[in-house]
């Protein structure tokens, strides 16, 4: 479905992606992840053809020039673009009317992706007075209103609330089960997990690639999880045998080498100061465990 090879692009003397090669798969919903600023929008605009790469190959679908198979391609941008002061039906209509369908066809079409996204009951309603999660499903309606094989969609649950980034995340399984290979850049962890392959991108550059079960099994430290309801714990461990500590939600994932030495040290100290109402034990790592490995190397 997708190549590159050692592709590489430059915004004036700035590098924003720095020899990336990968291979996309038909069927795969594949995830691309970084901090912002890694080249994650970069990489999506070159493959919906509308950046050209400085030096390297790509090609989409088989084709060199994505420009020449855009009737096949989906693609929801990061910044909802859609018309305001247009209904859903209306903004719908113009987007099938862009991609050439007749109106009849349009009618029929809109009323099977309507459906599809929950918004027919919001059909008359103007665009600017959806939901931000709404506006997302409305940028999703028209991104498949002319049925594409490939969908490529930046960071499209940005800003949107859980329940609703659940929502899209189902839309987009359902896409994915009827076909429809799907290439989505995401600042959440929680939805890496659902992507058939993951790529973490830094600095313009792939640093790690693999499904997210192969990215947990290749984590090389382990993590303990610390529940507890101090927050100077970084300060009060700052001795034991630990590599890094991240809070995550109202606990701390202390990544060590050692489990038995870490644990000792740990029970040791938060005993000797009184703590109490701890619980401590070792974990899987997540995604988001390995990620921060991941850039914590590469910095």
């Amino acid at each position: 479905m997708i190549t590159l090879t050692n592709v590489t692009k430059y915004y004036g003397t700035r590098m924003a992606v720095n020899g990336v090669s990968l291979e996309v798969k038909n069927g795969e919903i594949f995830g691309l992840v970084g901090p912002d600023g890694a080249g994650k929008t970069t990489i999506i605009r070159m493959l919906a053809g509308l950046l050209a790469p400085t030096s390297g190959t790509l090609t989409v679908l088989g084709a060199a020039n994505p420009e020449k198979i855009k009737e096949h391609l989906g693609y929801v941008p990061q910044k909802f673009s859609l018309y305001g002061d247009l209904t859903v039906m209306e903004n719908i209509r113009v987007f099938g009317a862009l991609y050439g369908q007749s109106a009849e066809k349009i009618d029929v079409v809109a009323s099977h992706i309507l459906g599809f996204t929950n918004l027919m009951p919001f059909k008359d309603r103007l665009a600017d007075n959806l939901s931000g999660g709404m506006k997302q499903k409305l940028a999703l309606a028209a991104g498949l209103m002319h049925q594409p094989q490939l969908f490529f969609l930046d960071e499209p649950t940005t800003g949107v609330d859980p329940v609703s980034r659940r929502e899209f995340w189902q839309m987009l399984f359902k896409l994915n089960k009827e076909g429809t290979s799907i290439f989505v850049s995401t600042p959440y962890m929680d939805e890496a997990e659902f992507c058939t392959r993951v790529a973490f991108l830094h600095n313009g550059q792939i640093v790690s690639c693999d499904s997210p079960e192969g990215l947990r099994q290749a984590y090389p430290y382990k993590v303990l999880e610390l529940g507890t309801k101090d927050r100077d714990i970084k300060e009060h461990l700052k001795k034991c045998s630990i590599l890094d500590i991240n809070m995550f939600g109202d606990k701390y994932h202390l990544v060590v080498e050692d489990v038995t030495l870490a644990t000792t040290q740990i029970q040791s100290v938060l005993g000797e100061m009184n703590i109490e109402n701890i619980t401590l034990e070792e974990i899987q790592p997540t995604l988001e465990d390995v990620f921060v490995a991941l850039a914590r190397e590469v910095f």
